[in-house]
């Protein structure tokens, strides 16, 4: 399903005394069925952009296409549970998220919202949350009782339940520990490679966009800076400068090797194959 924005403003208290511009005139393509990282510093406009997608936030000025549906400033937005159900958005708070009595009906709830029956949406809620990594005895808890990181694998799983085609993710590992981040984005990635899912990612993590996006959107000010695959954007070293962008470790180690006069493949990110590769060169001298 293809994503476009044409044009795209949004101020926020617009009629206000203090109007905010947060977004002006971004024109973009997100790839279908890729893994898209939104980057920038905080107040860049990152969860404004998202927001649109399924029609949270409509635009001021210009259009968002999404498939064969247009929201526009022009006209009042249809049809929003069609486009709801193609595009599921995770929050970076999930208590924004959570609002049922217990985990069951939580994550039960968007399956029942958008047709299903109830005891196939309570499986559904079973099998969301073994893919979540958490066991059955969750099902009758407060999704209140729970740990931030724990919050945010049921504010997932209720996503996962009405299989969106669009996964759009506001910094969804916040609040995980580092086995429970990789875990969670060995799942996005698998989504988008075994289930062609479009997954977009607003993050601030660089390991994480090396590791596993294809493309990457820079926002600053509100505005659209550049859009270019993840390598590209990584050599770009006076880019991630003026950013101000901490690139990923293994970045960083190939440019302290190459500032000692051991150069590597350019093109190669994986520690181990580096390793036999600096190896390989100092044998050699």
């Amino acid at each position: 399903m293809s994503i476009e924005f044409k044009k795209l403003s949004h101020t926020y208290n617009e009629k206000s005394p203090f109007p905010y511009v947060a977004l002006q005139d971004i024109n973009l393509e997100i790839k279908e069925g890729g893994f898209t990282a939104i980057i920038g510093e905080t107040g860049s406009g990152k969860s404004t952009l998202v927001q649109h997608l399924n029609a949270l936030l409509v635009p001021t000025s210009g259009e968002v296409i999404v498939g064969d549906y247009v929201l526009s400033a022009s006209k009042k937005a249809k049809e929003l549970k069609k486009l709801r159900k193609r595009v599921g958005l995770v929050f970076q708070f999930p208590e924004y998220q959570l609002f049922e009595e217990t985990i069951e009906k939580d994550i039960a709830f968007g399956p029942k919202n958008f047709g299903m029956d109830e005891e196939q949406a309570k499986i559904k809620a079973r099998e969301m949350l073994k893919l979540v990594g958490l066991d059955e005895s969750y099902l009758e808890r407060s999704p209140f009782d729970l740990s931030g990181g724990q919050k945010r694998r049921i504010a997932i799983a209720g996503i996962l339940a009405f299989d969106p085609e669009v996964l759009v993710l506001d910094e969804p590992t916040a609040g995980l520990d580092p086995q429970g981040a990789k875990e969670m984005m060995n799942l996005f990635l698998k989504l988008q490679k075994d289930y062609n899912k479009t997954i977009i990612m607003v993050t601030h993590d660089m390991e994480h966009v090396l590791r596993y996006c294809e493309d990457v959107v820079i926002l600053s000010k509100g505005k659209l800076v550049k859009t270019c695959d993840v390598i590209s954007f990584f050599k770009d070293e006076a880019l991630l400068k003026e950013l101000k962008v901490t690139p990923p470790k293994v970045i960083q180690f190939k440019r302290a090797l190459r500032d000692v006069g051991i150069i590597v493949d350019e093109d190669n990110y994986d520690l181990s194959k580096l390793a036999l590769q600096i190896k390989e060169v100092i044998s050699h001298e």
